[in-house]
């Protein structure tokens, strides 16, 4: 079951009568306050705990600085006794409403329990509750359960007990993230992406949903197998399918890329430069033929790029006006420059193109960086030639570095995106490499691909939901 929304508390909602009975012998609920044992006799260790409030906060800081650290021996005994800990797991299902939450836990209150780990989701309408609480004093365990029964039943809603011991197993060495978009996600993609997980010994931890469009976008938390073997054996799977796979590590990391860099020709726009203005030059088959070439890396860039520039040889400078007004942002490339902006993101392009199109993309689209070839142009026509350094493959990773640089962002926590073959070093030397609707010697030599035509679904792969995109775009709008 995937979680169309995380975990979240619910206190905050005004709760419901519970209707639930107080057991004989518990504390009476009291309306409005959480229920609490009654006061049991004073324990030489409660004394002491009341001097300490008592005593001067000078004394209580001397005694804590005094107070011997925790042996390993002590830790060790510490670890064995929580796991040990009779505990148990309350699971409360049906339909969902304000209150549910609170009515729970305010009935379990009565039987003085701790709260160990809570988990909650709600999909189309229906919670699942998951409460892992201390178990009650001894002789309460029949009256709790009757106890949260009865409630449950009060609020036509199902109730599950388990008794067991200690918290949640440790999670396995080797923790990733596996993003999977689908157009759709089918049940036999999402079958075959888990039965690989679990053949390379990894366990599935968590599943949340991060979109439902314009693609349905899935995360699986992974731990007990290392993200490399997972990420490769998992590309095999997904190219298989044809779903696009995202497989990252864990950590704090993900969210801490804070530079993305991206191609811009059939990346962040739809077309290829050079062959808007070899439409307006008479050559538009010849050029494309040669783009087309070398985006497969069968032809060497920069004589590429001088073969195709030469054909533009005499064309006015009109031009350039005119081709900035026909260049097609993808779907999605407002929405995420904006959002990554949003968070804190610089966010640049670097292209085999022309600055006469990216410099004005650049200012368009509040752009940090931006870097190209330059068009020569002489007494108002362009001379067939480009100036100054050529940014073919070697220079947009030659780039990439520049601009992690000049933003103080290290190198492993920046995103390139692109689609062709000068892509390729620059994708290979981003913390995270996106190969976006890219050739097929692309797709398998970058860190991951995405293959639908909506550039913003790139935000999944950084953990960021569609639900916070448009959150945070409606604040704008009322700002």
């Amino acid at each position: 079951m995937s979680a169309s929304t995380p975990p979240t508390p619910r206190d905050a909602r005004t709760p419901e009568p519970t209707g639930a009975p107080t057991p004989e012998g518990a504390p009476k609920p009291t309306p409005g306050t959480a229920h609490a044992p009654a006061p049991a006799a004073a324990t030489p260790e409660a004394t002491s705990a009341t001097a300490q409030e008592a005593a001067p906060a000078t004394t209580r800081a001397t005694a804590q600085e005094a107070a011997p650290t925790a042996t390993p021996e002590a830790t060790a005994e510490g670890a064995h006794a929580r796991e040990t800990l009779p505990t148990l797991l309350v699971k409360i299902f049906g339909k969902d409403r304000p209150g549910i939450t609170a009515g729970l836990f305010d009935t379990l209150a009565a039987y003085s329990v701790d709260v160990i780990d809570i988990e909650q989701v709600v999909t189309r309408g229906r919670i699942v509750l998951c409460a892992l609480v201390t178990a009650p004093p001894t002789g309460l365990e029949g009256d709790l359960r009757a106890t949260v029964h009865s409630w449950a039943e009060s609020v036509k809603l199902q109730a599950e007990i388990i008794s067991g011991r200690g918290d949640n197993r440790p999670r396995g060495l080797g923790r990733s993230l596996v993003t999977v978009l689908g157009h759709p996600l089918t049940a036999e993609s999402t079958a075959a992406i888990a039965a690989c997980i679990t053949g390379t010994g990894g366990n599935i931890d968590r599943i949340f949903r991060l979109a439902k469009y314009p693609v349905t976008a899935v995360e699986f938390a992974v731990s007990g197998t290392e993200t490399e073997p997972l990420r490769t054996a998992l590309a095999t799977e997904a190219h298989a399918l044809g779903v696009d796979v995202a497989v990252v590590s864990a950590g704090l990391h993900r969210r801490a890329q804070r530079l993305v860099v991206m191609d811009v020709d059939s990346t962040l726009i739809q077309d290829e430069v050079i062959e808007l203005f070899a439409a307006h030059a008479g050559c538009e088959e010849e050029v494309a033929a040669v783009t087309t070439a070398a985006m497969r890396g069968e032809l060497d860039f920069e004589e590429s790029l001088h073969a195709r520039v030469a054909l533009l040889k005499g064309l006015d400078v009109s031009s350039v006006d005119k081709v900035r007004t026909e260049v097609r942002l993808t779907p999605g490339a407002r929405t995420l420059i904006r959002t990554l902006k949003r968070l804190g993101y610089q966010v640049g392009v670097v292209s085999g193109g022309f600055t006469q199109v990216t410099d004005d993309l650049k200012e368009r689209l509040g752009l940090d960086f931006a870097h190209a070839n330059t068009l020569e142009i002489v007494d108002g026509k362009l001379t067939g030639k480009v100036t100054g350094e050529i940014v073919d493959r070697a220079g947009k990773a030659r780039l990439l570095r520049r601009f992690a640089a000049e933003a103080g962002v290290p190198l492993e926590q920046t995103v390139a995106i692109g689609d062709g073959a000068n892509d390729l070093d620059m994708l290979n030397a981003a913390g995270l490499g996106v190969a976006f609707n890219a050739k097929p010697m692309v797709r398998e030599a970058a860190h991951t691909a995405v293959n639908v035509p909506f550039l913003d679904t790139v935000l999944y792969l950084l953990g960021i939901t569609r639900e916070e995109v448009e959150a945070a775009d409606m604040h704008l709008d009322h700002d």
